[in-house]
């Protein structure tokens, strides 16, 4: 277990016997810590919480495999629903790029070579894009208005070792020198275009992405970008949008593998003198290390990929396998608190086999596991134009976040890490008279279950957690 220092939230809570406990010491007494918030503050503005089905998860998750329709609508209300659900606010498209369909793959929207980067286009689309389309619609019937689509790779035909595959660098970008020529305007038309067909489903892409973890060859969809390379096709790809019909669309790069990784490409981009206004979002990926400090931009800010390793399904809260909900809630609360970010994307919502999704689905049915609920804790209540405040916890043991919404309403998400109970204290500014919002408890028996009431009087709120717990706190606006 890693112990952050932390910024938080806090109100005054009274629970229920089963969520209630008291710490106590050697001779008896309550074993207490006391903290602060401040909802009159402001840090980052919150984007929202999401996840992908890319690589044709959502297709699976459609019935491909059999999931049976009254289980697809179960899965889709786990993930978009928010009074059932996680109620995720963002959707991560996967932009295909391989010349056939099989399973694993992402069919690009130009499979063959039309003739080189100034011949016509001959584009394919096939308004189903590994069932993508389905999924983005169902999520819209949700409430989800924010689509985030991005490449792992350029067609093979465009890149210098000529597979979507292994790596490879973009013909055109600094460095490259190809016989075919120069792909990079018509790599960004190619993006464009991919937007284009989404939008002709009456599913608006609202963000915009040319590469995935360009730091990183793998044997599937992948291409290289130097941190240098990538803000000149950043550049390139904020003028082809500018330029379109969807002048409105935000650039985003680079998605690297690892958050000091991106931390090279975020200053790339910032000092090059088009890209540092035109890239619109800067997104990493904390594989190769944490998220825990805040990348060098002004511009807004996604954690857009995390999925802890493993080669088993668990759908445990405190196992111990690293990849258990306390794990992944941990790793939501560090992002926001440590890095500052805006946006918290998961990677699979559901995936099959000994997967680290939230959701297994196997044939007809499915399993969930307590990694969603650590993600609901966050997703279902922490709205898009969100606020995040100052907060802190003063235990050792204890970290706790803190957000003002949109409508008024206040959320406290505190980790207690200590194997004991503890009885925790805030003084609360920024609340004007008393207010009253619900408790929810997840932990190894509890899968984000409301507990109680909790209250804020006197400027005070005093809460009780139970060991290895997630305890959420909602005010009422």
């Amino acid at each position: 277990m890693r112990v952050r220092t932390v910024l938080a939230a806090a109100l005054a809570a009274s629970l229920l016997p089963m969520a209630s406990a008291t710490a106590e010491s050697g001779d008896g007494r309550a074993v207490g810590a006391r903290g602060s918030i401040d909802f009159r503050d402001d840090r980052q503005a919150i984007d929202g919480f999401g996840i992908s089905q890319a690589f044709q998860r959502a297709d699976v998750m459609h019935g491909a495999r059999g999931l049976t329709p009254e289980h697809q609508r179960e899965v889709l209300d786990l993930l978009f629903d928010r009074e059932s659900g996680a109620g995720f606010s963002i959707l991560r498209l996967g932009i295909g790029s391989s010349a056939d369909d099989v399973y694993d793959h992402m069919r690009s929207i130009q499979p063959t070579d039309p003739g080189g980067p100034e011949a016509e286009p001959r584009y394919e689309w096939d308004g189903d894009d590994g069932g993508q389309v389905w999924l983005a619609r169902e999520a819209q019937g949700y409430g989800v208005e924010r689509f985030y689509a991005n490449a792992w790779s350029a067609p093979g035909y465009m890149k210098t070792n000529g597979s979507d595959a292994n790596g490879g660098e973009l013909c055109g970008v600094p460095g490259t020198d190809c016989a075919s020529g120069d792909w990079r305007r018509a790599y960004a038309e190619y993006l464009v275009q991919y937007a284009r067909f989404y939008a002709r489903e009456g599913i608006d892409i609202t963000d915009l992405n040319f590469t995935n973890e360009p730091d990183l060859t793998t044997s599937y969809a992948s291409m290289r970008f130097t941190p240098e390379q990538a803000a000149d096709m950043a550049a390139v790809l904020g003028r082809t949008v500018a330029e379109s019909e969807l002048a409105g669309m935000n650039v985003a790069c680079c998605d690297a593998a690892g958050w000091a990784e991106q931390r090279a490409y975020t200053e790339a981009i910032e000092a090059h003198p088009e890209a540092s206004e035109l890239v619109d979002l800067h997104t990493g990926h904390p594989y190769r290390n944490p998220a825990t400090s805040p990348l060098p931009t002004d511009r807004p800010v996604w954690m857009s990929e995390w999925n802890p390793t493993g080669d088993q399904w668990t759908e445990g809260w405190d196992d111990g396998t690293g990849y258990d909900g306390m794990s992944l809630a941990e790793d939501v609360h560090e992002a926001l608190a440590d890095a500052g970010v805006n946006a918290y994307l998961y990677w699979f919502g559901a995936s099959i086999g000994a997967t680290r999704a939230a959701i297994q689905l196997d044939g007809p049915d499915y399993h969930v596991s307590s990694r969603l609920w650590a993600l609901a804790a966050y997703s279902r209540f922490i709205r898009p134009e969100a606020v995040r405040v100052d907060a802190a916890s003063g235990h050792d043991s204890v970290e706790v976040t803190a957000f003002r919404n949109a409508d008024g309403s206040r959320v406290v998400e505190i980790l207690n890490y200590d194997a004991a109970p503890v009885r925790q204290s805030f003084d609360v500014s920024g609340v004007r008279g008393p207010a009253r919002g619900d408790v929810y408890l997840t932990d190894n028996t509890h899968a984000l279950e409301r507990t109680g009431r909790a209250s804020v009087a006197g400027g005070r709120l005093s809460v009780e957690l139970p060991p290895r717990s997630l305890t959420t706190i909602v005010l009422d606006r």
